[in-house]
């Protein structure tokens, strides 16, 4: 199905902003504009950190490459077709197996993107993955489903591999899914969808999990994730027939195209003062990054998904790519703070499995 896409990636645009320490001026007052807030990490103070520290390595993330079919205007990851180059190889892919075949308290291999399903190895990943008996979890955008016939069976290999299916769906509606990632994304997504659960997933098998992710289509906060959850459900069941297990509310972070989104719009001030206000320091113990090593498409090593995306390596002397992973010296590492942490811990937090608190 044909996808209009409205705009090209910041790096294909030549925007100071495909620059990750250009970004990282802005969210601490040295560029665009002088806005400065409190330090996160004097923040996290109040929940009673002097500094956040890992606990068990349980989630072995990895962003296996930029291209993807859409160009969304919140994407924090600046994907798009247009970023061919950043794609995982094979030799990057084991080395990534070698160790998570070595941990034995890495239970779930999380495979990420971009549009994870358009690198050339990523069938050959999730196979092996299910082989060593890891769960793994694949962030899908729906519409790579529908985009060309040799990805139309890919419901099916999900379905023989039980791999849980977490999929980007702004809203119930056409107007606002679109705004946000693309003329046709919303009926794409919805045609993806049914196709999923012709094959199980979204309904009785526990072994077929089909979740949701929703985030804000604007400067503001998610909604209550129970209530949207609720919403959600009764309006994709009685609209088109659609199930699914659960719904993430995730905060937009201030990084990459969000970034752009909020100095274009003028709001960005006003945004980081929403993130700022609403710190809820009862998030910080259960954020993701303390749990989960996050993987670039060139094998090194961060925190969490958004330090990948801002470029932020893990604070390890001696280990901070695949070929010197090391967990010891990663159990004793401390997590890299910035500002845009805010937007994991406002509210009821934001991880890529929804709320924290």
């Amino acid at each position: 199905m044909a996808i209009k896409q409205k705009t090209k990636s910041l790096k294909a645009r030549g925007e100071d902003l495909s620059n990750t320490f250009f970004q990282l001026d802005v969210l601490n007052g040295k560029q665009v504009t002088d806005a400065k807030f409190t330090p996160f990490a004097k923040k996290i103070g109040e929940a009673g950190f002097t500094t956040l520290t890992p606990t068990t390595l349980e989630i072995f993330q990895l962003n296996i490459g930029k291209l993807c079919n859409q160009t969304c205007t919140h994407c924090h990851v600046d994907a798009g077709p247009d970023r061919k180059e950043e794609n995982m190889d094979k030799a990057t892919l084991e080395k990534c197996l070698k160790i998570i075949a070595s941990v034995p308290s890495i239970h779930t291999v999380d495979i990420t993107g971009g549009a994870p399903e358009m690198n050339a190895h990523f069938r050959w990943f999730v196979e092996e993955c299910s082989k060593l008996g890891k769960k793994v979890i694949n962030r899908c955008n729906l519409t790579i489903i529908v985009a060309n016939k040799k990805y139309f069976d890919l419901p099916e290999f999900f379905a023989k591999h039980k791999v849980h299916i977490i999929s980007s769906l702004p809203y119930f509606s056409e107007g606002k899914t679109d705004s946000q990632r693309g003329d046709g994304v919303f009926q794409a997504s919805i045609k993806a969808l049914k196709m999923l659960n012709e094959v199980g997933y979204g309904k009785e098998d526990p072994d077929l999990v089909l979740d949701l992710v929703y985030n804000p289509n604007g400067a503001f906060l998610p909604d209550d994730q129970a209530s949207l959850e609720k919403l959600f459900k009764r309006k994709l069941s009685t609209k088109f027939g659609i199930s699914f297990n659960m719904l993430f509310a995730i905060t937009n972070l201030p990084i990459s195209r969000f970034l752009d989104y909020l100095l274009q719009s003028g709001n960005y001030e006003e945004y980081m003062e929403k993130l700022v206000n609403a710190y809820n320091p009862m998030t910080v113990q259960g954020l993701m990054c303390r749990n989960t090593i996050s993987v670039s498409w060139d094998g090194y090593l961060h925190d969490c998904d958004f330090n990948q995306m801002l470029e932020l390596k893990v604070a390890t002397n001696g280990s901070q790519h695949l070929d010197d992973f090391d967990l010891e010296k990663l159990k004793n590492r401390n997590i890299v703070l910035n500002q845009h942490c805010y937007g994991c811990t406002a509210g009821a937090g934001s991880s890529c499995g929804g709320e924290i608190a």
